[in-house]
């Protein structure tokens, strides 16, 4: 990466610390996971923005259009929900809409195996090349309607979803572990929306926390 794009990644971590002291009243804590912050740091978010001309706002905290009427997220959104997860080297992760990847090769860098469900097939496809050429080698990405989760690798120690819905799935619930946990932004398109983390105890009841005003697109059925 070069030096340009290091001094970017620098500011836009400086940006998502200070970010996430001004919202710790929702987020209950003022700092994340060292961690996570360090996979952001890592993550070249240029090389999942395909629009040249859009490169140059690849470090800004905020969301960019990738097509098929998807963006990839704010990079401070990524950021928390992926702390919310709480993920162990050990951990096996359902990601809900794969987008160009970048939330994925974040994933990658924090647990042990991630599976990825996108609804685009274009998109799908592209993801899949491109975590591939950058060396993301424990992530597998499907086409599918991720309302229904992935059932052959269920259950899962933890599931992220990247697009908002109104209700929690049912058959996402029930891919969750005993101990486990899903984030999810919960609301109607181009309403309030609130992020979500519920947990599942050791004997499969759901408690909620974590809500913090959001706005996702919404996700799609195929």
């Amino acid at each position: 990466m070069t030096d340009a794009y290091a001094k970017s990644r620098d500011r836009l971590i400086a940006q998502i610390e200070r970010d996430v002291r001004d919202t710790r009243n929702f987020l209950g804590k003022d700092q994340l996971d060292p961690r996570v912050i360090e996979a952001l740091r890592r993550t070249p978010r240029h090389e999942f923005v395909e629009d040249a001309r859009q490169r140059a706002d690849a470090y800004e905290n905020r969301p960019l259009p990738i097509g098929h009427g998807q963006t990839i997220s704010q990079p401070y959104i990524v950021a928390i929900m992926t702390d919310m997860l709480q993920l162990t080297p050990e951990s096996t992760v359902l990601e809900i809409g794969t987008g160009c990847g970048y939330q994925t090769a974040i994933l990658a860098q924090l647990a042990a195996r991630v599976y990825s469900v996108e609804i685009v097939a274009a998109l799908a496809k592209s993801a899949k090349a491109r975590l591939a050429r950058l060396g993301y080698r424990n992530v597998r990405v499907m086409q599918g309607d991720g309302r229904m989760g992935w059932a052959p690798e269920a259950p899962y120690d933890a599931i992220i979803a990247t697009a908002a819905a109104r209700e929690t799935p049912v058959g996402l619930r029930d891919q969750v572990r005993p101990g486990g946990r899903m984030v999810i932004p919960l609301g109607a398109p181009h309403m309030a929306q609130s992020l979500v983390r519920l947990d599942k105890d050791e004997d499969g009841h759901w408690s909620e926390h974590c809500h913090l005003p959001v706005a996702f697109v919404p996700m799609t059925a195929s």
